[in-house]
């Protein structure tokens, strides 16, 4: 009876391996990782005032300074954004191969929300998504049926981190924005600097200047393709995860007396159950 149990289970496993969607969604959460460019830019806007501050005025310093206040309080929101979205990934990769993605501490951390900031393009529509998805993050863990339960996951999911990822592509947008005014900021007090700078007697310091020019406008450039590639992945990740929704099979028709089919259940890991309720 084991030995025939066995077979059974093999199958059943070599059967979810071979759903095409489950590849799709397995590849999609493989390739989260990608969303760590948006990482690494909000950890440079959080530090703009650092970069600034050498080619800033006296009188611009008070004023930087407490934009510098601001955007240090908004980057932890931003972060959660792509933790968020991350997490989602991994774990519906986690449940289109079969296993249980332990949440830890990391959606606990998650479900204490973020706020909007206008000023950046964050909005409170942006701040509902992140919400939502944490909300089914804190929900769902498992389900017996792999298929509907990837299904339900992406059905339920949908919305929320369309709405995630949104917010990071309008961030980027923003952080690009800000990116080009420092660059003309920077580069054109070096510019007007410069030229003072040109004489016999200042003639290292004119050399110093111009390579350290130079190597402003390599870091900008490089810069400028680093926030069109982590765009780009988050473009492509949206549109991945928007043409599984659509690939999803058609929902139970209600029956005559206005009841749907039941819902399909969820089990909360016992980690969660305990440090928060959904």
């Amino acid at each position: 009876m084991k030995r025939y149990l066995c077979i059974l289970l093999c199958l059943l496993l070599a059967a979810c391996a071979s759903n095409p969607r489950m590849k799709q969604v397995r590849a999609l959460a493989d390739d989260a990782p990608k969303l760590a460019g948006f990482n690494d830019l909000s950890q440079r806007f959080r530090d703009t005032y650092q970069r600034e501050q050498p080619y800033l005025s006296a009188a611009a310093v008070q004023r930087e300074e407490a934009i510098d206040r601001k955007r240090r309080d908004a980057y932890p929101d931003f972060i959660a954004l792509q933790n968020a979205a991350t997490t989602y990934l991994r774990a519906l990769g986690a449940l289109a191969g079969g296993d249980t993605f332990n949440y830890g501490d990391q959606v606990k951390q998650m479900a204490q929300g973020i706020k909007a900031w206008p000023d950046t393009g964050l909005t409170d529509r942006h701040v509902n998504a992140y919400a939502g998805l944490v909300r089914l993050l804190l929900r769902t863990a498992t389900a017996r049926a792999q298929d509907k339960a990837v299904q339900a996951m992406l059905r339920e999911g949908y919305e929320p981190l369309q709405g995630t990822l949104d917010a990071m592509v309008t961030l980027l947008r923003y952080f690009n924005k800000h990116h080009d005014n420092e660059q003309r900021m920077v580069l054109g007090m070096l510019e007007v600097e410069i030229p003072y700078a040109d004489t016999p007697r200042d003639r290292l310091l004119a050399a110093l200047a111009r390579a350290h020019q130079q190597e402003k406008l390599r870091e900008y450039r490089l810069l400028g393709l680093r926030h069109t590639l982590a765009a780009q992945h988050v473009d492509a990740l949206r549109e991945r995860h928007a043409a599984l929704y659509r690939s999803l099979d058609p929902l139970p028709a209600v029956d005559a007396g206005g009841a749907a089919a039941p819902a399909l259940p969820f089990i909360v890991p016992t980690a969660i159950a305990k440090g928060a309720q959904p």
